[in-house]
């Protein structure tokens, strides 16, 4: 059913404004890091081959796994015989498990945690806030730059947390939305280009640059028009995302960041790496909570613009996924 597939992502963002995440121990994207740190121990190995080789294996591995228990469970709740009981199992099940792919009110909830300690003048407890939620070195990161972190984070996880999952999942159904959140997963955890993960994580984190390719374009363009309709400068979004979009190492998370940088008027930076915007590297607790507004709109306009036309026009062309 072509509604069925569109009232699970309209339940999902709900329980996500609502309740936000379950305890980690209860988080399957806890449970696919847990299963990634028991699988990369096996793939250390003098030779660069053969961790390039284990790296590959973890991310079949854990697509494989991931993909079949999903498989698995629709099989289940289609034997179900009552119609009716097995479409609201199916949506109820698929919304609760679509949700947990999604981050707004967490990420909002580790954003605000760094904006609190910073107005307390507590640094240290700033930096280790943020540190949850970036990868770069936060140790002597002062206040500005603390607040540029979060705000980057910010535009990169509207596409990692919401986005990215919400338009594989417009594809491939929930498996999509998973297999995209365990590539992202394996590669926050061995993405690194340091002598102990060049290697293994060489292709997981190279899988996530493709996989992120679409979504972080179309993110980029969703909040120039979140901008609009929030009364943000939307123009200078439009024109700094198209000045320093591609300014970052990474091809795809200087879309975002860039687009929120214009539509905020401000400049985000990361020491000796990269500068994007205009203006001065200062910031207030106002710049982060406009950035949560940006996100949080952007979010549901992702949904109407690109996730439900996708499984509309999938469904219509019968797609089974969504069929």
């Amino acid at each position: 059913m072509i509604l069925e597939g569109i009232v699970i992502v309209g339940f999902a963002l709900l329980l996500d404004f609502l309740i936000g995440d379950p305890k980690t121990k209860y988080h399957p994207t806890a449970w696919i890091g847990k299963l990634i740190a028991v699988l990369v121990p096996f793939t250390r190995n003098n030779s660069p081959k053969k961790e390039l080789f284990g790296g590959i294996l973890i991310v079949f591995a854990v697509v494989a796994i991931v993909s079949t228990l999903l498989v698995a469970l629709d099989f289940g709740i289609s034997l179900l015989t009552i119609d009716i009981v097995s479409l609201v199992v199916s949506i109820v099940v698929g919304s609760i498990l679509l949700k947990t792919t999604i981050a707004i009110r967490g990420m909002q909830k580790h954003a605000l945690s760094v904006v609190d300690a910073l107005e307390k003048d507590d640094l240290d407890s700033a930096r280790n806030h943020l540190s949850m939620i970036v990868k770069r070195n936060t140790k002597h990161l002062d206040k500005n730059h603390i607040s540029s972190a979060v705000l980057e984070s910010v535009s990169e996880n509207t596409v990692d947390g919401i986005t990215g999952p919400l338009f594989y999942y417009a594809i491939f159904g929930l498996p999509g939305a998973f297999v995209y959140r365990a590539i992202n997963t394996i590669d926050s955890m061995v993405g690194y280009k340091t002598s102990l993960f060049k290697n293994i994580g060489w292709f997981g984190a190279n899988c996530d640059t493709i996989l992120n390719y679409i979504p972080s374009r179309l993110t980029g363009l969703v909040m120039i028009l979140s901008a609009l309709i929030l009364g943000y400068n939307w123009k200078e979004s439009f024109y700094i995302m198209r000045r320093d979009g591609k300014k970052l190492e990474s091809p795809n998370a200087g879309f975002p960041i860039a687009a929120l940088a214009g539509a905020l008027g401000t400049k985000l930076e990361k020491i000796n790496y990269y500068a994007v915007g205009d203006g001065n590297i200062e910031f207030t607790k106002s710049h982060i909570i406009s950035a949560i507004r940006l996100m949080k709109v952007s979010s549901i306009l992702f949904c109407g613009l690109v996730t439900v036309p996708i499984i509309s026009a999938l469904s219509f062309l019968g797609w089974w996924l969504h069929a």
